[in-house]
């Protein structure tokens, strides 16, 4: 593959070292170590990082017979990604053993050498392994909520390789024939293999952004018109903010992340259109004049995202969901009180838990009884998603299509 080749594999061990080892999440790392690479090896070391991960408990199954002790993270994730490239990617095994190697260095390079020479000469069936699980903490709470049967099902589609959804200006329906893609029913553009972003048609002049079609569903519920004042909360990196100044909505963006917000700037100016932006703390700023229509995606634990995100298995747990339920409220309370008389407000977070969804809407109706939520009525809602407060999408209700982000949306209107 060439010293390019191993130099992607560097970064893809060292980006996965730094969710194993340090705990962090692969987006916080990613801008940093893969500063030096083009895009197209950024492109290639975060998908290798991403898919690695995503398959790290079953190749830890294929090297248990091979290792003594278990290595240091470096040299394990080493290992996995030749694994993963080997079995699941389907990569000529001479050039990735003959990297790995490299990438071990010194004392380890033997080790390394000698389990996956071992792991070759296995004949081993990859595909008739188990598929991997979610983290055991998850995991519980998981089959409390939705049963075994279900969790199971999602388990399958995470461990599926992840389409790439996109939201489209206008005319998704040509823009869907134009990237060889698949037109969902909720009006996202789906491509089942997408390589470099930002080398794909229409990127460079903003036909497009990249947004996962549950993601694109609360804004559509929302359902913003021309000339209302909106409010995003949370709003970077701004696919939501987007859809809605599309719609021809005055949009006030707000998140408290300066780099984050800088990154919905530039998405912004990509796609043409416009939108207030405003960095600051949603319990410290107060807008001018109250907002015909509010949407908040609230800061929850983002198990919907694992399908696309495996990294989250790895550098969160539950210590901090009493502690994300407490300012989710909190911060539907704030955003109610600067609705208009007669505004609407949707919440919705990413997250596969009931405490961050169902329970939130219905302790919401219990501390404003005089809210009315509404159905949510957008095209393309698949009736399995319904239920008495709102919407709840689960990945495994899209399996067939390729799965879908696990996400919670409900809508209330202030009382006129």
């Amino acid at each position: 593959m060439g010293e390019g080749g191993l130099m992607t594999r560097r970064r893809a061990v060292e980006l996965m070292t730094a969710v194993t080892e340090g705990g962090r999440l692969m987006a916080e790392v990613t801008g940093g170590l893969l500063a030096e690479l083009s895009p197209a090896e950024r492109a290639r070391a975060q998908r290798l990082a991403t898919e690695a991960l995503r398959w790290a408990q079953r190749s830890d199954r294929v090297l248990g017979p091979y290792l003594r002790n278990r290595p240091e993270d470096p040299i394990l994730n080493i290992l996995r990604l030749a694994v993963f490239e080997l079995f699941e990617a389907g990569e000529a095994p001479h050039g990735v053993v003959n990297d790995a190697v490299s990438l071990a260095k010194g004392p380890k390079s033997g080790l390394v050498n000698a389990v996956l020479r071992n792991v070759l000469r296995a004949h081993l069936d990859w595909t008739a392994l188990p598929v991997p699980s979610v983290p055991k903490w998850l995991r519980k709470r998981l089959v409390a909520a939705w049963g075994k049967e279900a969790v199971a099902a999602m388990e399958a589609v995470f461990a599926a390789q992840t389409p790439l959804d996109l939201t489209v200006k206008e005319d998704a329906e040509g823009w869907a024939k134009r990237l060889d893609g698949e037109l969902l029913p909720t009006g996202s553009v789906r491509l089942a293999k997408a390589g470099q972003v930002s080398a794909l048609e229409g990127f460079d002049g903003g036909a497009w952004w990249v947004q996962d079609a549950a993601a694109a569903i609360p804004a559509r519920v929302l359902d913003p018109q021309p000339g209302e004042r909106v409010l995003d909360l949370c709003a970077a990196p701004g696919g939501k903010t987007m859809q809605m100044a599309g719609a021809g909505a005055t949009v006030t963006a707000l998140d408290i992340s300066p780099a984050r917000m800088e990154r919905l700037a530039e998405n912004l100016a990509r796609t043409g259109l416009s939108a207030e932006c405003v960095t600051a703390d949603v319990f410290e700023w107060s807008p001018p004049a109250p907002f015909d229509a509010i949407l908040l995606d609230a800061p929850c634990s983002a198990t919907g995202t694992l399908r696309r995100h495996p990294d989250l298995g790895y550098a969160k747990s539950d210590e901090g969901i009493a502690g994300l339920v407490a300012l989710q409220d909190r911060m539907i309370d704030r955003a109610l009180g600067w609705l208009k008389p007669g505004g609407r407000l949707v919440y919705c977070t990413c997250s596969l838990l009931p405490e961050e969804g169902e329970e939130r809407a219905a302790a919401m109706a219990s501390r404003h009884p005089d809210l009315v939520f509404v159905t949510p009525d957008a095209s393309g809602l698949d009736p399995a998603w319904r239920i008495p407060l709102g919407l709840r999408i689960r990945p495994d209700h899209w399996a067939g299509r390729g799965g879908i982000d696990g996400f919670f949306v409900t809508m209330v209107q202030k009382p006129a």
